[in-house]
């Protein structure tokens, strides 16, 4: 089986939608569907158009790629349009994880809602990520230090905002700042807004709106591409950088 046959079934399958209605929506005959549907033709390249449109797909990706092993979280609302996350998988079927270049990042609040931007982005393996979909993002600064500029976050992806963790690190895609990574608190009493904080305390906290949220994506690992200073793995060194960071540290009690 093609997957642009099987690809036709399956998103068709996903909008709930029958052969009779799915054809109408089209301006379709329903034997014509049945027909790309069960591999006895194939779509001309202007009802490849008409599926692309339709499901806001790429046509490369609906010729080239089998969606039915896309996760259900490679699938999320943008106001009113259902956008595709490809999760793209080697041959061994592992899922790989898309790479934001650093050069790039800039660009990812206009292009993370285009899968053809998505498609093209490089990809990984981690075989140690927990099951869902993750993005690696460029870190830039030294707000949330210890973690370094030029570092990559890998982050998995969140569905629901209502899953955010109080006191976790996130990776938030915002309509006016683009990528952040920050500490995320839910105020008290406040259901409109999250508090972002910096680890860094020489940066001041402050609140953003959820309706300006794009984005949200879990902090699972750091990928630090500079090495270490000798000075910096030193103890002392380490309990002077949380001192200056304002961290309260517990000492712990050997047993």
């Amino acid at each position: 089986m093609k997957p642009i046959q099987a690809n036709i079934k399956h998103l068709r399958t996903l909008k709930k939608l029958s052969q009779e209605r799915f054809s109408d929506e089209l301006n379709w005959t329903r034997s014509v569907v049945g027909s790309y549907e069960e591999g006895r033709s194939e779509p001309p390249i202007d009802r490849l158009i008409d599926l692309s449109n339709f499901f806001d797909i790429p046509i490369d990706i609906l010729v080239k790629n089998d969606l039915r092993k896309a996760k259900d979280t490679s699938f999320i609302e943008v106001g009113n349009k259902r956008v595709l996350f490809p999760v793209t998988v080697n041959e061994d079927n592992e899922d790989l994880i898309e790479i934001i270049p650093a050069k790039a990042s800039a660009g990812y609040l206009s292009g993370y809602d285009d899968p053809e931007y998505i498609e093209q982005l490089q990809k990984i393996k981690l075989p140690f990520l927990p099951t869902g979909t993750h993005r690696a993002f460029p870190i830039k600064g030294d707000s949330m230090l210890p973690v370094k500029d030029g570092a990559f976050i890998v982050a998995k992806f969140v569905d629901d905002i209502g899953d955010i963790k109080n006191g976790r690190t996130y990776i938030i895609l915002t309509k006016d700042d683009g990528l952040v990574y920050k500490r995320v608190y839910i105020p008290e009493g406040d259901t409109s807004s999250l508090l972002l904080s910096s680890d860094n305390k020489m940066y001041q906290p402050y609140l953003i709106p959820r309706e300006n949220i794009l984005e949200i994506w879990e902090f699972t690992c750091c990928i630090n591409t500079q090495e270490y200073d000798e000075k910096e793995l030193k103890l002392s060194s380490i309990m002077m950088l949380f001192q200056e960071l304002k961290v309260e540290l517990e000492a712990v009690k050997r047993m």
